[in-house]
């Protein structure tokens, strides 16, 4: 295997007992720490009307997390830009690379999935899986269906309350044409009316296009030679979909000669497996809380996720995403990304770990990096 950047991929999560406000400075903490252990890259995400998710603006959190460090690459995993505009996005990332420039990676994303009544993309043919497992021994769940997630009243109310009343999303593949050409100067409307974003045109920014299938993004994102990144940690069914999809498309850019991938896993690592196992169990009950549209809930401890007494409907709902989270001591979590990093030919990997406390958390990563650096897989940064 030769050098796999490690990157990490933060959701501000909310633990039990405590606020948004210990969210984010934990989050902010944990930056500066894993900056310091040698990581790459360190992404927030955007979710929005979730309890126990604090990241609900990725610039912002990169505002305040750019303060706090000196040379790790800082983005969003992704801007949901179904609910913005192309001028909007390239602004705001403007204003960051004015102040930060050459550390930011402008992540972008199809805003939680599709409307409903709205069609899928074709796919290209998924690579062979045999007994839910990839070629070696990866393994791929049963896809998980989002259809009825999609149509619930909270989410429909999030989507409401997101957009313009009336306002109507842009189509993906032109929205990501649209941020590309003002960021590059060149964009013009049909009319030829000329557009400069002052900051924004000419940031020294890296684009990716984030996907879970190989599908539109996973297109869009090889077509215009762009970054991809695919979710195992949320979609697992869908990562060979989606390299795969995402490499049948590629086009050279100005930006890659070659496709460039990087794969999530959800990880948590301890001193040795029975206590990683400890650390991880409230993971189960906080996705149920996603899967059920409630809202993802205040991350329990460990006591409060035993308490919940578990349908066979509830295992069944959190199954594949149970399944695929890597939870173990340094050499049993490493020895599960070298799988996932085989099969998908991934060129980096971004971690994302929860665990109700912050010391916890903190040390998984730096238990990680070590052991990955140990198998000379990478040469830290820090």
């Amino acid at each position: 295997m030769s050098d796999i950047p490690l990157g990490v991929l933060d959701l501000v999560p909310v633990p039990s007992g405590a606020t948004a406000a210990d969210a984010l400075r934990n989050s902010v903490d944990l930056a500066r720490r894993t900056e310091e252990s040698g990581y790459a890259r360190y992404w927030f995400a955007e979710h929005h009307l979730n309890p126990g998710v604090a990241g609900t603006s990725p610039a912002v959190v990169i505002a305040l997390t750019a303060a706090a460090t000196s040379t790790i690459r800082l983005g969003s995993g992704a801007v949901q830009l179904g609910h913005r505009t192309a001028l909007s996005t390239v602004e705001e990332f403007g204003l960051l690379d004015a102040l930060y420039p050459g550390r930011l990676d402008l992540g972008l994303g199809r805003s939680g999935g599709r409307p409903p009544g709205r069609p899928a993309t074709a796919a290209p043919p998924t690579p062979p899986v045999s007994d839910g497992k990839a070629p070696n021994g990866l393994l791929i769940p049963p896809r998980f269906s989002v259809e009825g997630l999609l149509g619930s009243p909270r989410i429909a109310l999030q989507r409401k309350l997101l957009q313009l009343p009336g306002a109507e999303s842009q189509e993906y593949a032109e929205q990501i044409d649209d941020i590309l050409a003002l960021l590059a100067g060149t964009y013009r409307s049909p009319e030829g009316v000329e557009a400069h974003v002052v900051p924004g045109e000419g940031a020294d920014l890296e684009v990716w296009i984030l996907g879970s299938s190989g599908g539109t993004s996973a297109e869009v994102a090889g077509a215009r030679g762009l970054r991809f990144a695919s979710n195992y940690h949320v979609a697992p069914s869908g990562v060979l979909e989606a390299v795969e999809g995402y490499r049948s498309y590629f086009k050279p850019s100005e930006v890659l000669d070659e496709p460039y991938v990087s794969v999530s896993a959800d990880v948590v690592v301890a001193a040795d497996d029975a206590t990683a196992r400890e650390l991880a169990t409230g993971y189960g009950l906080w996705v149920r809380s996603i899967r059920t549209a409630e809202g993802a809930v205040p991350f329990p401890t460990p006591d409060e996720a035993r308490a919940h007494v578990w349908s066979d409907a509830d295992r069944e709902l959190v199954r594949d995403r149970v399944d695929t989270q890597f939870v173990g001591s340094p050499a049993t979590v490493a020895d599960r990304l070298e799988q996932l990093q085989e099969a998908t030919g991934a060129d980096e990997l971004l971690i994302t770990t929860i665990t109700h406390d912050h010391a916890d958390r903190v040390r998984s990563y730096e238990l990680l990096a070590g052991e990955w650096r140990r198998r000379g897989h990478w040469t830290p940064l820090g």
